[in-house]
């Protein structure tokens, strides 16, 4: 095990995220064109969803599965409940930048999951293909969660939900990706995949490389605003992850997942968004400091989770799962 959490640390994928964290941190001019960086991510995310239907067209129903899913929904509903006590009682933040962060930590990063994936396939570690809808299911809940901590007490706003919030939530461009290729893959099944399969597999490594290497360059841009967030706000960056992760990863071994599964719903739970809950946020809490939320999920947690976090999940399933 330790042998080759150490190789993985060495893999081209960790390696093109820290390049682009040196080269951000070095003021380089290495930048990656914005529009090719979101076809990228179209990319990344339409594959992980279709292989993940593909994986699910073969799994059956059993009570595992039920178990997995109801796991995602106590996770995406209760972590921002416990992020958000962790920052008022012990950080001490103003209440609506606590409920806006707590909606990150809720819920997920897309390129998280996909690393952890990546490294546990490199390693001939298999995994559970319908983590996937969990990782789906586990975005919107967060979202309302931290909604509904915002407008628990008066803020002059209404209690309502609007629909331009409900459109930002269920219609991000990551949820369509996500669930349509998962529904893609599992209707389609092996023989639908079989011509369109080797475009969306073969390459995925190299382009998750260029997609490491461009997330590199913006956390380190978003480093520079961490001066100020105080050691507190600095620590829950990294406590947190290691919380969430270790309830996922315990509820994913009660579930009946195997090391891989069980790893990945630690993934999950340890992770943080900085795609489609900001978007989110931005409607939600208009009044909340973004950068309070982007410094912490993308230049803090999602390094960590990337160099630190994903081998101590893993480590930690495979204890557990014996």
């Amino acid at each position: 095990m330790a042998e080759a959490l150490g190789s993985n640390l060495l893999s081209p994928i960790i390696l093109s995220f820290a390049l682009g964290v040196f080269a951000g941190l070095a003021r380089s001019d290495l930048t990656i064109p914005e529009s090719v960086g979101k076809a990228i991510a179209v990319y990344l995310m339409f594959a992980i969803g279709l292989k993940g239907g593909l994986a699910a067209a073969a799994s059956s129903f059993t009570p595992t599965l039920v178990l997995t899913f109801a796991a995602g929904l106590v996770l995406s509903f209760g972590l921002p409940l416990l992020a958000y006590f962790l920052l008022r009682t012990i950080v001490g933040i103003p209440r609506l930048d606590a409920a806006a962060i707590s909606a990150h930590y809720g819920s997920i990063s897309v390129v998280t999951f996909v690393t952890g994936a990546e490294i546990l396939q490199g390693s001939g570690v298999s995994y559970e293909g319908y983590l996937v809808a969990v990782l789906a299911l586990m975005e919107t809940p967060a979202i309302m969660t931290g909604m509904w901590l915002a407008r628990r007490k008066s803020t002059g706003r209404g209690d309502g939900f609007d629909r331009d919030l409900m459109r930002e939530v269920f219609l991000n461009g990551s949820v369509v990706l996500l669930v349509g290729g998962f529904v893609i893959g599992w209707i389609t099944g092996p023989a639908g995949m079989a011509k369109v399969l080797p475009f969306f597999k073969v390459p995925f490594s190299g382009v998750l490389c260029l997609f490491l290497l461009d997330m590199g360059l913006l956390a380190a841009r978003r480093l520079s605003n961490a001066e100020g967030m105080g050691l507190r706000l600095v620590a829950f960056g990294f406590a947190m992850p290691l919380i969430g992760g270790t309830i996922g990863v315990l509820l994913g071994t009660g579930a009946g997942l195997s090391v891989g599964g069980a790893t990945l719903l630690g993934v999950l739970a340890g992770s943080a968004s900085y795609i489609a809950v900001p978007a989110a946020m931005r409607l939600a809490i208009p009044e909340a400091n973004p950068a309070l939320s982007l410094t912490l999920a993308l230049a803090i947690t999602f390094p960590f989770n990337v160099v630190a976090g994903i081998p101590l999940y893993w480590t930690g399933a495979a204890w557990l799962g014996g």
